[in-house]
């Protein structure tokens, strides 16, 4: 049985390493130097005999029971398992491609380095993930400005039930209680000038109805995550994330899914859809505490997708000369009207550029009001011609 895993976070660990204590022939193939995924940074220190790791790999196309690789190189399957996580999603403001402002994750992945790029910091979005970051900030010896919440924590009144599976995550909010000490509710920053940023206390819908002037060097800004679910274009999914049964496996034959391509849940959620996906993959009955774990790890992430939702009063921070679209330029002015998101690049080239939409495609169908239903790609990440010319030409019968 060839099992082949594509991602070395905590899900495609799992994964990987339930599927080779199974007996399959497991290759994991991962874009990093080091397996850990972004949630651990090299530090997993990964190694069992019975995986090959390819790292440094770029995996571009799933197609008929292969994986194709940059290189060009191509990996044969019996099995998939998608385990490629997610990124951040950010909201454009006045600014915000400007210098001083960065995501979260970003902030968080050069503080796991050591590094904070400034001195006084704010910490904006939506999110439990915002708290770590300021946190790790704060531990390097940054001057928390403040930590912005866009949302209100009553919403979590309202998911007891989902708590309650997961009460352990509450001594993990406790370990953050010194960022807790800077966070400010229903806030966010709508427009960073120099130093000078405009923090709005807002409505329910995200509507600013007033707002004041802070000074910071940098502001680390996180809407949630984006999953990367390319590789499987058409495999059914909602609200962008990949569905899958209680075996992990998605609507594509013998492809399965693992971590935040299926949910934002946490680490331990991922780890334990990692392990369903890799005992599935190779043909076992997953295990029935990992099978729980995921049931509990999926209150959670429903909870938070509902608590930590984007409002749509977003739409108000921005300008008509604010950019939408970092690689080509495009601001909102620039946005066109239109019937569908191809449409719609076509005629202001939004989401052409080199991140082919992964930043602003969603940003601009809500602006704009057209359908998004996700990004389809067949090919799942930017390669060379070169490569593809490379490649054995089909036989003809």
């Amino acid at each position: 049985m060839r099992v082949v895993v594509v991602g070395a976070g905590p899900a495609g660990m799992a994964a990987a390493r339930t599927a080779a204590d199974a007996g399959a022939r497991v290759t994991m193939v991962d874009a990093e130097p080091d397996a850990g995924g972004q949630y651990l940074r090299g530090r997993a220190k990964f190694s069992h005999a019975g995986i090959t790791h390819l790292k440094n790999t770029e995996a571009w196309l799933v197609e008929n029971q292969t994986l194709h690789l940059r290189g060009p190189r191509q990996l044969g399957f019996d099995a998939l398992v998608i385990a490629t996580g997610a990124y951040d999603r950010a909201l454009p403001f006045p600014g915000w491609d400007g210098p001083g402002v960065i995501t979260a994750g970003a902030a968080q992945a050069l503080a796991k380095q050591g590094v904070t790029l400034a001195e006084r910091v704010i910490v904006t979005g939506t999110g439990p993930f915002l708290l770590p970051v300021a946190t790790a900030l704060r531990d390097l010896g940054a001057t928390l400005v403040g930590v912005y919440e866009a949302n209100s924590p009553l919403a979590w009144t309202r998911e007891a039930r989902a708590v309650l599976a997961n009460r352990h995550k509450l001594g993990e909010l406790a370990s953050y209680r010194k960022a807790l000490t800077h966070l400010e509710t229903r806030t966010a920053v709508i427009a960073k000038h120099g130093d000078r940023v405009t923090v709005a206390k807002l409505d329910r819908h995200w509507r600013p109805v007033s707002h004041r002037t802070e000074h910071a060097d940098l502001v680390c800004a996180g809407y949630g995550f984006l999953p990367r679910t390319d590789l499987v274009p058409n495999a059914k999914r909602t609200n962008d994330f990949l569905d899958v049964d209680e075996r992990q496996q998605t609507s594509v034959p013998g492809v399965y899914a693992a971590g935040e391509v299926t949910g934002i849940g946490g680490a331990d959620l991922a780890e334990a859809e990692g392990v369903v996906a890799g005992a599935a993959a190779a043909g076992r009955e997953p295990p029935p505490e990992a099978v729980r774990a995921v049931r509990r790890g999926r209150l959670f992430a429903q909870a938070l997708a509902r608590a930590h939702a984007i409002g749509p009063g977003w739409r108000t921070w921005l300008n008509p000369d604010t950019t939408v679209c970092r690689c080509e330029k495009v601001s909102l002015a620039d946005l066109t009207d239109a019937t569908g998101l191809r449409e719609l690049k076509l005629t202001s080239r939004v989401a052409m550029g080199r991140c082919q939409g992964r930043v602003c495609a969603r940003n601009a169908a809500e602006l704009t009001g057209v359908p998004f239903d996700g990004q389809r790609r067949v090919i799942a990440v930017p390669i060379p011609l070169g490569e593809l010319a490379a490649l054995p030409e089909e036989k003809q019968s």
